[in-house]
């Protein structure tokens, strides 16, 4: 069943603010194997400029996703998450994300469609800082599988 096309356009309120720590952009960094001391090294951040430590550009993915999860689970929509692929990822910055940073993120429904009977929607993830300026927009690709069939 395709989904809803009125959805487009959608925004759900913001999420609770998020603290980005500097344990949390190391670990992170780590774990994506880049080594860049602006992500490890606050002295190494400051020779460059920033504030503090400032994040791997995907660093977002994890509050931007968890944000979108409104979205995924509104029951109006009709999402079937079971069948769901992650499609597509890009990011769009204003600044950096720096550690001390308390974000939050907006998510709204860019588009629906369907293909060959799968659901493709796009979210796009609006994070601001704690004074409401825009850091980065998120859009995320969902692809609802079909169902064997149809």
């Amino acid at each position: 069943m395709a989904l809803d096309q009125s959805f487009v356009g959608r925004s759900y309120p913001p999420t609770a603010p998020y603290e980005v720590g500097r344990e949390k952009i190391r670990e992170f960094a780590e774990a994506v194997g880049d080594p860049n001391p602006a992500y490890s090294d606050p002295e190494a951040a400051k020779a460059l400029g920033h504030t503090d430590l400032i994040a791997p550009p995907t660093f977002v993915f994890a509050i931007t996703f968890k944000a979108a999860g409104v979205v995924i689970a509104d029951p109006q929509l009709g999402l079937d998450y079971s069948r769901v692929v992650h499609g597509d990822q890009k990011f769009a910055y204003t600044r950096p994300v720096r550690a001390g940073d308390r974000l939050t993120v907006t998510s709204t429904i860019e588009a629906i469609k369907s293909l060959a009977g799968n659901d493709i929607i796009d979210v796009r993830g609006d994070v601001h800082d704690e004074s409401g300026a825009h850091v980065v927009s998120a859009w995320t690709k969902l692809v609802a599988r079909a169902t064997e069939g149809a």
